[in-house]
């Protein structure tokens, strides 16, 4: 059999070129789902599951824009009907490392809720978180620049 010396040049160029593509070219990372809910803390709960990643650890952040009810409850556990509540906006947000399996990074990331500052109770009554609610969530994989919005979320924890 008689290679052609110019076959030979294109079949070693091919060679090269595959061994010396750079693993990211290969990454074509995409969020095959995203959910967000609240813990009983009434933290902001992303979980998600991104594919078509290489190997080794993937970094993520997380930011989103928080609301949170604060009150005061009695020991019968009822809210007073006096105007001892209070409701603060911010910020929040989390990063984190995860290491990819088989080009697949199943995770979650927390963030918040928001301190409730100085707001504070009278003497009887207690603290509590009231409701919280988050809003322009947004999950980001500073690894491969893929970021996806998250659906809002919110929770009651006392009707006040």
């Amino acid at each position: 059999m008689k290679v052609t010396r110019s076959a030979l040049v294109a079949v070693v160029a091919f060679i090269a070129a595959l061994v010396m593509a750079s693993p990211s070219s290969a990454v074509a990372a995409k969020f095959h789902s995203v959910d967000s809910s609240v813990s009983n803390s009434g933290a902001l709960v992303v979980s998600f599951d991104e594919r078509g990643l290489g190997n080794g650890n993937i970094d993520y952040t997380l930011t989103a824009d928080a609301s949170a009810v604060y009150a005061c409850i009695n020991g019968g556990g009822q809210h007073p009907q006096a105007a001892n509540k209070e409701t603060v906006n911010g910020d929040v947000s989390a990063a984190g490392s995860f290491e990819s399996r088989n080009g697949r990074v199943q995770a979650s990331l927390s963030a918040g809720p928001i301190s409730a500052g100085g707001f504070t109770c009278p003497n009887g009554q207690r603290l509590v978180l009231a409701a919280v609610s988050y809003s322009n969530i947004l999950l980001t994989d500073t690894t491969n620049g893929t970021s996806v919005s998250v659906p809002d979320t919110s929770r009651v924890f006392f009707a006040v």
